[in-house]
Formats: structure tokens, C-alpha cells, sequence
């Protein structure tokens, strides 16, 4: 009765919706509503998703997280590795109908950095950026960096997209207005009803490059028409929607469904491994007493059990595992330095590390956020232990939005649990649990290690990737070693779709170039 309960909401809040789309637009329900527009603005997911639609980009990763050119056709580096010179191909056009120009990317790229630790930290190293002519830029580097191409190719978020000059100009600060890219799909406000839906139509004048569509590089060739973005805010409503025809996919499958999907032989849901899935934390306030000792934050290295975490949700091994690689298993960083701190995580062992330490039975504020289930559910499995190994713990459910607002102060909490993606949480400089060590806010708990900021700058020099990983473990070790924050498991947050659709590229951030719908 509840998912036929679940059925007639789904059908009454799409039937209210304009006639039917024709069978080429493809209907869809992703995370959330798409509120924020301008991609350079703010790092949230679903802004990046709309990003990727919308704009496009100079380099891409492909499926084993090589970057390719995109936008860019050739470029050349002097002997010295100081100058960069690049080209971008042909066919480039916005969706006002002006070509692509250098000059549109130079002033996306200074736009974006001044939004993106990431961006900053390469414009910092860099000694100018400037237009040679309408097709060729040349970035000269004060000294070697060796993350010129991820840079401009990072699917971090906030994302390296181009927009136009006369956008591009508009102060980082202030949200851009007018909505034009050159991506594949063509955003307009006339086609957008906030609250209900959102119609990206197929860009006829996109030209794809030559390659095959390999994950965010290669061509990207659309066969709908439009991609119909409906606002559906309950997963059980949106769920029920999929299973009766009325949407196409689903961006997360809640998790408690996924057995009933999977039986569906008119479903089929897309899991993701390694770099695609999520990671937990529990992110500690370190400007908060008693949680300023570092020996008193290491002692939940000791208490976390991430088995129990993820058999909180429900998930088996095929969606699922511990990690005690704070740069994620399965990535390019990943380190075994310092992780005998996570070993054989037990009550009893947390119980003995806290009587060491100097707490002296204070209270413990922990942020439940009663709106998202990964972290609502992890932090109550937090509260217990915690508990039982002696904390005097005060759990306080809150709403995601309040947490948010919460977190920026520097005392009323102590932690709570989030999870990120691991394409963004695998490097050091675009993990959004360390990359603001040393300023002065909120979102990762006023952190603050000097060595580690010396580590950052070494990591961006480094030469090869084999340099890079050796500095990620020294980054983790300190990680660990200082109790600065506590993994809480790995995980997928699978997708699921009509099992008709052919082509759809496997991706944690939805991409609907090459998807076909007969």
C-alpha cells in the first residue's frame, strides 16, 4: 500500500506537468533541484551535473582518468616546462552563436580560480595568461607545475567550464545572469520552471569531436532531442515514477529499494567502484574543546567501525567496503601510511585510548542530519559508540541546511558525518576535507597544519604521479597522525534506469551525451 501510495503521488505530480514529452526527450529525476546556474559559483554537485550538460570544457578524464583534449586541439610546452601554448579546435560555438575565442577562455579560467582552491593554487604559480589570437592562448608558469593539464581538465567542483568574455567578467562573487555555454545541450529560461522542471534542449550546432565518448572525454554525441529535468523531491515518489514509465532514470536509487530494483527485469541499476564511489567522514571541530587535544580526536580512529556503518544502510559487498585510504581506495593516492591507527576499531580499545587522554567527561556535540540518510545514519552509529567507550555525548538532529549554517562557528559542535565523491576527495588538493587547512572557516572544522600546507605546494611541483602518491601518504600520515578527521566507509550511490536505454555512459555524475532512446 505504501508504494502504491508512492505511485499516485509520482503520477500526480508529473500529470500537472505540460502535455507529455515526446518519446526523444529524456525524462529525468537527479539528487536535487538545479537552483544555482552559474557553474563557477559554488562546488555543489548538482550545479557540476547542469555544468557538464551546459558548458564545456578544455580537457576531460576518460574512463581511467586520463585527460584528454577537449576543447583544445594541440598544445606545446617549452623545454623548461614554464610555457604552455594551446590551440582550440574548430567548431567551437557558443549558444548565442559567437565562436569560442581565447580570450572567453582566459577570462573563464581567472574567473573560475578565483572560486576554486584548486584554480588559485595554479594561478598563484602562474606569471600571465593571456590571449595570442583568436584560437591560441599561452599560460607562462612563474615556476614548474606539474598539474597543468588536471587543472584544466579537473571534474572537481567548482569546474574549469568557459562561458563567454563578457560573462566571465562578472566579479566570482556575484552569480552570473545570463546562462550561455557551449556544451551539448542548450539551457533556456523560457524552458525552466524552478520547482518542477528544467528543459535542456539538444545544441544542433555542438560539433563532437572525432573520438568515441569515453566518461567526460571524447565525442559527445546527443540523439534526444531534450533532457526533460523533473523536481521530484521524495525518492519513494520518484521511484515508484521510474518503475511505472514515467521517468527514464533516476540519479540514487535509495538504497532500501535497490533488491526490489533489481528483480525488475524493465530496470537496470548502474553501480560504480573505486574513484566513482562516495566516501564518509566525520569531520571534528578543532577550535572546539575538548576536541582542540588531538590525542582526544585520535581516539575515534580507534572507535569507527566502517563494517557497521555500511551494514547500517543495508549494503552488501557489491555496493560497499572499508577503506582506511584517507585519499580513497581504488585512486591514484592510494597510501598505507598511518592507517594501523584505523586497525581493529573496538569499544574496548577506544575505552583504554580515552582514559590516557586528558577528557575530562565533556560533552560532546554531535550534528545528526535527520535530512540525508548517509549521514544521519552514520553519525547515530557514531553516538553510540561514543557512548559506550566513555564520551559524554549530546546528539542534536538538525536539518542539512542548519548544519551547514552551524558548522561556521567556532564552538556549539564538535562533529558530524558527511560523504564526497572520490574523484574529488583522491587528490590533496581538491579534498574538500583538508584543501582549507590553515583559513579561517568552517567547513572542515578550522584545521590547521603548517607542514601539511608545505606538503600541498610540493604535491602540485611533483613531476609524476609515483612523487605525487609518496607526498599524499606524508599529507595522510598527518591526517591520521593529528586525529584530523575519521573515514567512515566506502560506498556506491547507484543509479537506475529503464533498461530500454542504450549507450549510457557509466558515470556517478549523470551524463546524458550518447544515451539513446529508441
Amino acid at each position: 500500500m505504501k508504494r502504491l501510495g508512492f505511485l499516485v503521488l509520482a503520477m500526480a505530480s508529473l500529470s500537472g506537468a505540460p502535455k507529455p514529452a515526446p518519446a526523444a526527450n529524456l525524462t529525468v529525476v537527479l539528487e536535487a533541484e538545479i537552483v544555482t546556474l552559474d557553474p563557477h559559483f559554488i562546488g555543489a554537485y548538482i550545479t557540476r551535473t547542469f555544468g557538464y550538460a551546459v558548458f564545456d570544457t578544455l580537457f576531460a578524464p576518460d574512463s581511467n582518468f586520463n585527460y584528454r583534449p577537449q576543447m583544445v586541439e594541440s598544445h606545446t610546452v617549452s623545454p623548461d616546462g614554464l610555457t604552455w601554448t594551446f590551440t582550440l579546435r574548430d567548431g567551437l560555438l557558443f549558444h548565442d552563436g559567437s565562436p569560442v575565442t581565447s580570450a572567453d577562455v582566459v577570462a573563464s579560467l581567472q574567473r573560475w580560480a578565483s572560486r576554486a582552491a584548486l584554480g588559485g593554487r595554479l594561478m598563484a604559480a602562474t606569471a600571465s595568461l593571456e590571449a595570442v589570437d583568436a584560437k591560441t592562448f599561452r599560460l607562462v608558469l612563474k615556476e614548474p607545475y606539474g598539474l597543468v593539464i588536471e587543472t584544466l581538465g579537473t571534474m572537481a567542483s567548482p569546474t574549469p567550464f568557459i562561458m563567454p568574455e563578457r560573462l566571465a567578467r562578472t566579479p566570482g562573487t556575484e552569480r552570473i545572469t545570463e546562462i550561455v555555454g557551449s556544451g551539448p545541450f542548450v539551457y533556456s529560461r523560457a524552458d525552466h520552471r524552478p520547482g518542477d522542471r528544467m528543459l535542456l534542449r539538444r545544441n544542433a550546432r555542438y560539433v563532437p569531436r572525432s573520438e568515441p565518448a569515453d566518461f567526460l572525454a571524447g565525442g559527445k554525441r546527443v540523439t534526444i532531442d531534450a533532457l526533460d529535468i523533473r523536481v521530484v523531491p521524495d525518492a519513494g515518489t520518484a521511484a515508484a515514477a521510474l518503475q511505472s514509465g514515467e521517468i527514464d532514470y533516476m540519479q540514487y536509487a535509495p538504497f532500501d529499494l535497490l533488491p526490489q530494483f533489481e528483480r525488475n527485469r524493465r530496470i537496470t541499476v548502474q553501480n560504480f567502484t573505486g574513484p566513482q564511489m562516495f566516501t564518509g567522514h566525520f569531520r571534528l571541530n578543532h577550535a572546539a574543546a575538548p576536541f582542540d587535544d588531538p590525542a582526544i580526536r585520535a581516539v575515534l580512529l580507534r572507535l569507527v567501525d566502517q563494517n557497521e556503518v555500511m551494514q547500517g544502510f543495508g549494503l552488501d559487498q557489491r555496493y560497499s567496503r572499508s577503506c582506511p585510504a584517507f585519499f580513497t581506495c581504488g585512486g591514484p593516492n592510494e597510501s598505507d601510511v598511518g592507517v594501523s591507527a584505523l586497525a581493529n576499531p573496538s569499544i574496548e580499545a577506544a575505552r583504554t585510548a580515552l582514559r590516557a587522554t586528558r577528557y575530562n567527561n565533556e560533552p560532546i556535540v554531535l550534528m545528526v542530519a535527520s535530512d540525508l540518510e548517509a549521514a544521519r545514519v552514520s553519525t547515530e552509529i557514531l553516538a553510540d559508540r561514543m557512548r559506550r567507550a566513555g564520551f559524554n555525548v549530546d546528539a542534536q538532529v538538525t536539518d542539512w541546511a542548519t548544519l551547514l549554517a552551524r558548522r561556521t562557528r567556532r564552538d556549539g559542535w564538535h562533529a558530524y558525518g558527511v560523504h564526497a565523491l572520490n574523484v574529488d576527495l583522491g587528490s590533496p588538493l581538491t579534498n574538500s576535507v583538508i584543501n582549507f587547512n590553515c583559513q579561517d572557516t568552517g567547513t572542515v572544522g578550522f584545521m590547521c597544519s603548517r607542514p601539511m600546507n608545505e606538503l600541498f605546494d610540493a604535491f602540485a611541483r611533483a613531476p609524476s604521479a609515483e612523487a605525487r602518491r609518496v607526498i599524499a601518504g606524508q599529507i595522510q600520515g598527518i591526517v591520521y597522525g593529528q586525529g584530523m578527521a575519521v573515514p567512515w566507509g566506502q560506498f556506491a550511490q547507484p543509479a537506475a534506469y529503464r533498461a530500454t536505454l542504450r549507450n549510457l555512459i557509466p558515470s556517478a555524475i549523470p551524463l546524458f551525451w550518447n544515451v539513446e532512446k529508441p
